[in-house]
């Protein structure tokens, strides 16, 4: 009789290490894909969101006021830093991101930034009623978007979306969401300096 399990032993070991290896393989391969395609993101702020139309010309919209007659076109805004917030009444995250907007566009506009807050999807009375509630800004012009143009030209996804254009008509930024007021100062601030915004 012979015995076969000594033979046996070798061929049983070689196979787990192999199916070791693999899984070991299996994971490294993993993280590799994960970190190529998320490795430029850790860190980095969701609402800071890459677009086509940054370090391209702002178009040149124009869109009626909504608290007066008249219209505002953003071309004769050139040769000032525009901070363009898309804001609706209905819009939770627009209330809170207010104050920090409506003050740094009295803070800044002696420096040559001008805001402009384009309605979105949004009737005019309950946005004047926001306004009565939260405030105006100085230096900040309240406009409407009826026919959803400007919002279908800047490719905006929702509100509040921010997007920040240098003195020479080139959208330089955009955050999507609430901006936080330590963003919008230091993208003002690099604006003005002339220094590419780290967005």
């Amino acid at each position: 009789m012979t015995d076969t399990s000594v033979g046996q032993e070798p061929s049983r070991g070689g196979s787990q290490r192999r199916v070791l290896w693999v899984s070991v393989a299996g994971i490294v391969a993993l993280a590799a894909m994960l970190a190529f395609v998320f490795g430029g993101r850790f860190g980095v702020d969701p609402r800071r969101v890459d677009s086509p139309l940054v370090g391209r010309p702002v178009p040149d919209l124009t869109l009626e006021y909504l608290e007066q007659d008249g219209t505002l076109r953003l071309s004769e805004l050139r040769g000032q830093i525009l901070v363009l917030n898309i804001w609706a009444s209905w819009c939770f995250p627009c209330r809170l991101e207010h104050p920090a907007l409506t003050t740094a566009a009295t803070v800044y506009g002696p420096r040559g930034v001008h805001f402009v807050g384009i309605l979105y999807q949004d009737r005019r009375d309950p946005a004047i009623r926001f306004l009565d509630e939260f405030g105006r800004g100085d230096n900040y012009s309240y406009v409407v978007d009826d026919d959803s143009r400007a919002t279908v030209e800047l490719g905006v996804f929702g509100v509040p979306e921010t997007f920040f254009v240098d003195r020479d008509g080139i959208i330089r930024g955009r955050v999507q969401g609430e901006i936080e007021p330590t963003v919008l100062i230091d993208v003002i601030e690099d604006l003005l300096a002339g220094r590419e915004p780290a967005l």
